[in-house]
C-alpha cells in the first residue's frame, strides 16, 4: 500500500477493524518514511453490475453516484451521513444479491425511494421528484397524498397493536 502523502510503499498496519457491517475491513496505516497515518478499506470484489438506463444504454453501477443522489435529497434534513451510508449499503446489497447482472435504473430508483420513505419524508419527495421527473404540481400532490395515506395506515396498525383486548381490560374485578 502506497502512502498518499509521500508515495512510499513502506507502510505498516497500526489497527484493523471490521467496517460496513462486516462487509469490509478498515485498516489504519502508518508510513515508515514520512510518519503520516492514513486509512484504507478492504472489501470483497463483487461481480460488476450494469445499470440498464431508460434510453436503452447501459453503464457500470456507481455506488458513489447513488450516494450523491441520496445525499442531495437529504441535504439540510435530519439525516446523518451514517444513515445515508447504511441506506446505500442496503440498496447495494439488494442489487448484488439479485441474480441479475444488468439492473434497470428504475429498480434502483424504486429501491432507494422505499428506503427513503421511512427515513425522511421530505428527502423521499425530493428524490421522487427527480427520479420520477415530476413536471406538474399534481404529480407532487399525488406523491404527498401517497405518503399521508401510508402514514395514517401505519398509525392505525400501531394503535391496533397497542390497544388491549376488551377481555383484558374488563378482567380487573369491576
Amino acid at each position: 500500500m502506497c502512502c498518499p502523502h509521500c508515495d512510499s510503499s513502506s507502510t505498516r498496519v497500526v489497527d484493523t477493524r471490521s467496517a460496513r457491517g462486516g462487509r469490509a475491513v478498515r485498516r489504519r496505516r502508518e508510513c515508515l518514511v514520512c510518519g503520516q497515518r492514513f486509512t484504507t478499506y478492504e472489501h470483497v470484489e463483487r461481480r460488476p453490475l450494469q445499470v440498464a438506463k431508460r434510453d436503452g444504454s447501459a453503464e457500470a453501477f456507481k455506488r458513489n453516484k447513488m450516494r450523491a443522489g441520496i445525499a442531495t435529497a437529504c441535504a439540510k434534513r435530519p439525516v446523518s451521513p451514517a444513515e445515508i451510508e447504511a441506506l446505500v449499503d442496503r440498496v447495494e446489497d439488494a442489487l448484488t444479491g439479485s441474480a441479475r447482472v444488468e439492473i434497470p435504473s428504475s429498480s434502483i430508483g424504486e429501491a432507494v425511494m422505499e428506503e427513503l420513505k421511512p427515513l425522511d419524508r421530505v428527502a423521499y419527495i425530493r428524490y421522487a421528484s427527480v427520479y420520477r421527473n415530476f413536471e406538474h404540481i399534481d404529480e407532487f400532490q399525488e406523491a404527498v397524498d401517497e405518503l399521508i395515506i401510508r402514514e395514517r395506515r401505519e398509525a392505525r396498525e400501531r394503535v391496533q397493536r397497542e390497544l388491549p383486548l376488551a377481555a383484558e381490560r374488563g378482567s380487573g374485578g369491576d
